[in-house]
């Protein structure tokens, strides 16, 4: 699916064929893909590796265009099951017209960062500043959800909890893989500023981005540091749950063990002390009784 928008007055707004000079194309089929590859003379591996969510970032610069190619959050839904992932998305800038490419919708042109644009190179810095920032919220996101997760392991027997963990350290992994690429496009952006034509607010523009993905960048590793660190204190945590409910288990067995010793001995069918008195009943009611608080006091000599 293609959807026009043409940058004009400082505003991006949807527009029509011949007029727009931002194309965004979403999901591109292969017959859309050979049209991008013989009107704009795109490379196909280059645009092939933009849908190609293994693809690392990267900036290649062609003899009419600019390509990048740069990862973002995918949109989580139910059904990842607490696993955050990462997809590839493509830019290409002409000298008049930038044509994106995306397996997933960008929300394109929504928010406070896509007011007041000057330039297409701008509109490419503002799009990797919203990449970022949409890193940032899923980053939120996943230390809400470890920190819950977290109190459920404290007090649970279950793996599907501590299997919910691991997929967000797993996750957390892959964020921070894509982010550090996203930070080589936008160190490579730096240095062939001149080649890529930015002017001095775009280039103050790529700064504050770089410092915004760093920053990015070490809140990923803090918190997959973290991650990493606690999952071994939290599979003894499980396994002392256990434990504790073997243990529980164990006194029960043994509580219910001895009075059902005494019983059974004065249930056989041979003759027995008391076997014929109207006592007989009480006393071994009361010697049951007595093997079961014996017990407790052992344990609690024992301090089980």
């Amino acid at each position: 699916m293609r959807t026009l928008y043409q940058l004009q007055n400082q505003t991006i707004s949807p527009s029509r064929v011949g007029h727009a000079n931002i194309h965004f194309y979403l999901s591109p089929d292969e017959k859309t893909k050979q049209e991008l590859v013989n009107t704009y003379g795109i490379d196909e591996h280059t645009l092939n590796s933009a849908l190609d969510p293994e693809e690392l970032s990267r900036i290649e610069f062609e003899p009419n265009h600019v390509a990048i190619i740069f990862k973002r959050p995918r949109n989580y839904s139910a059904e990842d099951k607490f696993f955050f992932r990462v997809i590839s998305a493509g830019m290409f800038l002409f000298s008049d017209a930038l044509i994106i490419v995306s397996e997933e919708d960008l929300s394109l042109f929504e928010g406070k960062h896509f007011q007041k644009i000057h330039s297409l190179h701008e509109v490419i810095l503002r799009l990797l500043s919203a990449t970022i920032v949409h890193f940032y919220d899923h980053l939120k996101i996943i230390n809400s959800v470890s920190v819950d997760i977290e109190q459920k392991i404290n007090t649970s027997l279950e793996n599907k909890h501590l299997i919910n963990m691991f997929a967000l350290e797993k996750s957390l992994v892959y964020y921070l893989n894509a982010i550090n690429a996203n930070g080589i496009v936008l160190e490579k952006l730096r240095i062939n500023a001149t080649k890529f034509n930015m002017d001095p607010d775009c280039q103050e523009l790529l700064e504050d981005l770089r410092i915004e993905n760093r920053q990015c960048a070490k809140q990923a590793e803090i918190y997959s540091n973290i991650l990493g660190s606690l999952m071994d204190a939290r599979v003894s945590i499980v396994n002392n749950n256990l434990n504790v409910l073997m243990k529980t288990l164990t006194k029960i067995t043994l509580l219910l063990m001895a009075p059902t010793l005494i019983v059974s001995i004065f249930s056989v069918n041979v003759p027995f002390p008391m076997q014929g008195t109207r006592f007989g009943f009480g006393v071994i009611v009361g010697l049951a009784m007595a093997s079961i608080a014996a017990i407790v006091i052992f344990f609690r000599y024992k301090r089980w």
